[in-house]
C-alpha cells in the first residue's frame, strides 16, 4: 500500500526547484507524477478607459498564454530527461477559478505537494490547498524545505484529538504510517470521555494503526498554557521527526478564515513536512 499518484502544482513564474523536489520523491516510492503548472490571467480593465486598454489587455493576455505553453515545454523536457512516468497540464485561469482548477485535478491524485517555492507564495499556496483539502478533500504534503524531505519517513508525530479529521489525515496517512520505524500518536491536553468508552485516549487508534503493522508509541502532552501547534513542534523537534502528519480543520468559507488556528499555525511556521488530511 503506497501513494501511486502526487500532484505537484506549480506557478509559470517558479524556478524548476519544486518540480525537481517532486522528481525526487516520486522516484523514492516509484510513483507517477502529476504536474499542474498554473498562469493566473490578468484581470480585465475597470476603468472608465477601459474600451481603450482592452488592445493591450487582450495583447498581455495573449503573451501570458504563449509564456505558459513555453513553460509546458520546458516541464515536459524536464520530466522525459527524469525517465519518471509522468504527465503535465498547464492551465490558464481566472483567480477567483484557481482553487475550483486545482480542485478538479487534485482528484485523480493520492497527495497533493506543496513544495518550498509554492509555499512560499502565500495568495497561490491557499488557493491549492482550498482546492485540495477542502473542496476535493484530497491529502496535501506541505515541504518547507526540500533538504531532508521524504516520503519514506523513520519517524512521524501523529496528532490526534479523536476528531473526523484527525482519523481522515492517519488513515490517508497509512502508508507513511506503515512504513516508518517510530511513530508517535501524540495527544495536548487529553481527556478521558465519561462514557468510560474511551478511558485511555488513543488507545483504540494505536490498536487500529498496529493491525496495520505501524509502529505506535502513545504520548499524552500537557500544553501548559502553549498554544496547541508550539506543543506539537517542540515534541517533533524533540523525537527528531522526519514529518509531522495532522488533520485539518476550518471555520469559514471566506478565504481569510479558511483555516483554523491550529491548522494555520502549522501550515505558516511548519518547519519540517506536514501531511494533512480533512
Amino acid at each position: 500500500m503506497t501513494f501511486k499518484t502526487v500532484l505537484s502544482v506549480i506557478s509559470v513564474e517558479h524556478s524548476d526547484g519544486d518540480l525537481r523536489l517532486a522528481i525526487d520523491l516520486c522516484r523514492q516510492i516509484d510513483a507517477h507524477l502529476a504536474v499542474l503548472v498554473l498562469s493566473i490571467a490578468v484581470p480585465p480593465p475597470t476603468s472608465e478607459y477601459a474600451a481603450v486598454m482592452s488592445e493591450a489587455w487582450l495583447q498581455d493576455r495573449q503573451a501570458e498564454i504563449d509564456r505558459l505553453h513555453v513553460r509546458v515545454e520546458e516541464v515536459t523536457a524536464i520530466l522525459a530527461e527524469s525517465e519518471l512516468s509522468a504527465d503535465v497540464d498547464g492551465e490558464y485561469v481566472e483567480r477567483s477559478w484557481t482553487d475550483d482548477m486545482v480542485s478538479r485535478r487534485s482528484r485523480y491524485a493520492d497527495v497533493t505537494l506543496i513544495g518550498p517555492e509554492l509555499g512560499a507564495d502565500e495568495d497561490l499556496k491557499t488557493m491549492v490547498l482550498k482546492g485540495s483539502l477542502y473542496e476535493s478533500q484530497i491529502p496535501v504534503l506541505l515541504v518547507p524545505d526540500a533538504a531532508g524531505a521524504t516520503l519514506l519517513p523513520k519517524k512521524v508525530l501523529l496528532a490526534w484529538d479523536g476528531g473526523p479529521e484527525a482519523t481522515r489525515a492517519a488513515r490517508e496517512a497509512l502508508p507513511l504510517l506503515i512504513g516508518a520505524k517510530d511513530v508517535h500518536l501524540t495527544m495536548i491536553d487529553p481527556q478521558a470521555t465519561e462514557d468510560g468508552l474511551n478511558i485511555e485516549p488513543g488507545t483504540d487508534l494505536a490498536a487500529y494503526l498496529a493491525h496495520h503493522g505501524a509502529k505506535i508509541t502513545i504520548y499524552r502532552l500537557p500544553s501548559g498554557g502553549q498554544p496547541i501547534a508550539e506543543t506539537l513542534r517542540r515534541h517533533a523537534v524533540d523525537m527528531a521527526a522526519d514529518m509531522v502528519v495532522m488533520g485539518a480543520y476550518g471555520h469559514s468559507r471566506l478565504r481569510q478564515r479558511i483555516f483554523g488556528g491550529v491548522t494555520r499555525s502549522m501550515i505558516e511556521e511548519a518547519d519540517l513536512p506536514v501531511f494533512m488530511a480533512r
